[in-house]
């Protein structure tokens, strides 16, 4: 097709979609007019659409179909390149990413004579930006400021401005700044009130919001996200990031059951392997219901992603299957927990849980022995993980980064603390408490359920209350509340240390909050005596290891 005669059509189609927000029954609605021809225009709207749902693998499809039906549609051959740039996960395929766009032309300059607008000559100079030369960050410093300069030259594009709020969320390389994130968070507003039906707007709105701090004003956009974007997992999924940074577990637990559910259908629809399910949701979903002191629907998931891990192996299935089997360890007190799989070939991160989980259980049985071989694992893991590749402040199943050897760091020093005191070590025990607790504060807050397993506040608090040291333990189950607000242990430790230290006004208040929590828990869940009810004995909502 002539240049001509490609700008007649992109001019009719720039004015067709212009119309109105090209809307998705089961994605939400945006509107973003381009040059391709009209009968790719469905399948880029959806393509885009996945994309703002971080649905990635489903957009790449949706993209090349594009391709398919218009080979010279230059914002699909932007799409695809897109879909292999996951900024808050911190993953990138560049090579993949720049095939992509070689397909559109050899060189970034050939690929920017193929946009017939100045406009998407935009959207593919701030893409070339992203895949240029120089280290990851600059590279996304550079793809901020270019798509920042598209939103501000075409202050109608909404989807520019999307993009835009997305990429400085993407600058933060992991760490939550607040004040990257509330200037994310402040683009993705105005996304949001111009077009409520956004999902883009309404997503990256959750993840500017999504921590103890400011989660409630991310409850708008997560309702208003749940509702428009029903056929995307992570959609479903990523309203739960504000209700656990809220406590609110009966609201999580919805969510991510609402998430795995659309995963399965997918992996059935499209005859995929368990890899394809929504593992991040599964995980979410048994902490919340452990949370709820819920402990048979927790154990049925946790049961699932045994059965995922040993179907599997993948590095993603063991990452959560650690991850699931050390909060179960730990929240429950060591119940009949599965046997570990394969921990040595997990991830940093998710091995010192599971090592941690491991040696925590075996002090309760009364194995120090065992706890000391655990503590001595953690270290070694962490010692060979430290001599590899480190990227940057978050890792993955993967990939390791300095922040993923500080949670080991924290969890060997918490689980080495519950060996000296059950040695009867107690300023020793007290040391590495006050050495783990000041690492994980000076942590950036984080959301969702624990690496650092076993809060370190809250293990302090424990430590301290099983010492008659009440005063001092409830400081330490308020730091952890702070950080986890609405968690169980956390609460059931403050209500206890409230009552030991006489101050009735804080028992009732925790109380209260516990009992809301557990308002639907398994009989088996002991609650605490500051609260009314007999406890069992054990250390499973209570204990430090055994010393109480």
């Amino acid at each position: 097709m002539k240049l001509q005669e490609r700008l007649v059509l992109a001019a009719a189609a720039i004015v067709v979609a212009g119309v109105a927000h090209a809307a998705s029954a089961d994605l939400g609605a945006i509107r973003f007019p381009n040059s391709g021809a009209p009968e790719a225009q469905e399948t880029f709207t959806r393509a885009v659409l996945l994309l703002h749902s971080f649905e990635y693998a489903d957009a790449r499809e949706a993209f090349r179909e594009a391709q398919r039906v218009d080979p010279d549609f230059a914002l699909a051959y932007w799409g695809e390149a897109m879909t292999y740039n996951h900024p808050l996960w911190r993953e990138q395929d560049r090579e993949a990413a720049l095939e992509a766009l070689a397909k559109l032309g050899p060189t970034a300059a050939a690929r920017l004579d193929r946009a017939p607008t100045a406009r998407e000559r935009g959207y593919l100079s701030a893409v070339e930006a992203l895949y240029g030369e120089g280290d990851k960050l600059a590279r996304d410093v550079a793809y901020s400021e270019a798509m920042g300069e598209v939103a501000e030259r075409y202050p109608d594009d909404l989807e520019a401005r999307a993009f835009h709020a997305l990429s400085i969320l993407g600058t933060a390389q992991g760490i939550r700044d607040f004040g990257v994130y509330m200037r994310a968070g402040a683009v993705a507003e105005e996304v949001f009130a111009a077009n409520p039906r956004h999902p883009g707007a309404a997503h990256y709105m959750i993840h500017s919001y999504d921590d103890p701090v400011h989660a409630p004003l991310g409850l708008r956009p997560a309702r208003v996200y749940a509702e428009i974007a029903p056929a995307a997992s992570h959609a479903q999924h990523m309203i739960s990031h504000i209700y656990v940074a809220l406590g609110q577990w009966a609201e999580s637990v919805d969510a991510n059951v609402r998430a795995f559910d659309v995963s399965v259908e997918r992996q059935s629809t499209k005859g995929l392997d368990v890899d394809a399910l929504n593992y991040h949701a599964l995980q979410w979903l048994e902490y919340s219901y452990l949370q709820l002191g819920r402990y048979d629907d927790a154990k049925a998931r946790l049961e699932m992603m045994t059965r995922y891990a040993r179907d599997s192996g993948s590095p993603q299935a063991l990452w959560y299957h650690a991850a699931m089997r050390a909060a179960w360890i730990v929240e429950t007190g060591g119940r009949e927990a599965p046997a570990a799989i394969r921990s040595d070939d997990t991830q940093v991160s998710a091995a010192a849980a599971d090592l941690f989980a491991t040696g925590y259980a075996a002090l309760l049985a009364g194995d120090r022995a065992a706890a000391e071989a655990a503590a001595a694992a953690i270290g070694s893991r962490r010692a060979t993980a430290a001599a590899g590749h480190l990227c940057g402040q978050t890792g993955g199943a993967t990939d390791t980064s300095k922040n993923d050897l500080v949670v080991a760091e924290v969890l060997r020093s918490s689980l080495r603390a519950l060996i000296e005191r059950d040695r009867g070590n107690t300023e020793e025990a007290l040391a590495l408490l006050d050495e783990a607790t000041a690492t994980e504060e000076a942590m950036p807050l984080d959301f969702g359920p624990p690496i650092v397993v076993k809060p370190s506040n809250e293990l302090y608090g424990e430590v301290l209350l099983g010492l008659g040291r009440p005063q001092e333990a409830r400081a330490q189950f308020e730091k952890a509340l702070a950080r986890a607000p609405r968690r169980s242990l956390s609460l059931a430790g403050l209500a206890r240390a409230a009552q030991a230290a006489g101050d009735s006004s804080t028992v009732a208040k925790a109380c209260a909050e516990l009992n809301d929590v557990y308002a639907r828990a398994d009989k088996s869940v002991a609650r605490p005596e500051a609260c009314g009810a007999r406890t069992a004995g054990t250390v499973s909502r209570s204990g430090s290891a055994g010393r109480d």
